[in-house]
C-alpha cells in the first residue's frame, strides 16, 4: 500500500481489497493526510510503515534515495524529492513506465504546496527536474497523492508541472 491516507476506513478498504495480506505501508512522506490511519493499519494488519527519516514516529523503517522497494509483485526505486516536504519520497519502476509521485506532481502539470514548513520551491523544482530526466516518453502510469492517475501522456504531464513551478520564481 502507497501511503495510509486519513478521515476514512483504511483497515477496511484493505482487507476488502487483499484481506490480511499486505506486507507494508510505503509513505510518500508524512503529513498527516498521508500517514493518518497508518497506527489503525499497523494495530488491525500487523505491518510496518516504509519511509524516508526513520526520526519521525510514523516510520517504523527507512527508506534512503535509491533503495530498491517491491510494490505489488513490480521493483521499484526510491527517488528523494524534497520540496513538498524534506522527507517526501517517489518511487519509479524498474522499467521506467509507473511512477508513485506522492505529492510532487499532479494531473494537468499540478504540483505540490511549497508554503507550508519544510515546502521549498527550489527544491521542488530540482525534484521534478529529476522525475523528468528519470522517466521519459517510457512513462505509463503516474500515480498521484490527490486526484486521479494519469496514464494518457502521463510524461506530458510531469514536464508540465516542472515548467509550471518555474514561473513566476
Amino acid at each position: 500500500l502507497v501511503d495510509a491516507g486519513d478521515g476514512f476506513d483504511a483497515v477496511g478498504r484493505v482487507r476488502d481489497a487483499v484481506g490480511d495480506d499486505l506486507d507494508a505501508v510505503i509513505l510518500t512522506h508524512t503529513h498527516p493526510d498521508h500517514v493518518g490511519n497508518a497506527d489503525a493499519l499497523r494495530d488491525a494488519l500487523g505491518v510496518e510503515t516504509w519511509g524516508f527519516d526513520p526520526a519521525n514516529p510514523n516510520v517504523d523503517r527507512e527508506i534512503a534515495d535509491g533503495d530498491a522497494v517491491r510494490l505489488g509483485t513490480g521493483e521499484f526505486t526510491a527517488l528523494h524529492t524534497p520540496g513538498h516536504k524534506d522527507d517526501h519520497l517517489c518511487f519509479l519502476s524498474d522499467d521506467g513506465a509507473v511512477v508513485f509521485a506522492g505529492d510532487l506532481v499532479f494531473a494537468d502539470g499540478g504540483f505540490g504546496r511549497t508554503d507550508l514548513p519544510e515546502g521549498n520551491r527550489e527544491r521542488l523544482i530540482r525534484s521534478l527536474e529529476r522525475v523528468v530526466d528519470a522517466t521519459g516518453d517510457g512513462l505509463e502510469e503516474l500515480h498521484t497523492g490527490h486526484g486521479r492517475s494519469v496514464v494518457d501522456d502521463p510524461f506530458g504531464h510531469v514536464e508540465l508541472a516542472a515548467q509550471a513551478a518555474r514561473v513566476d520564481y
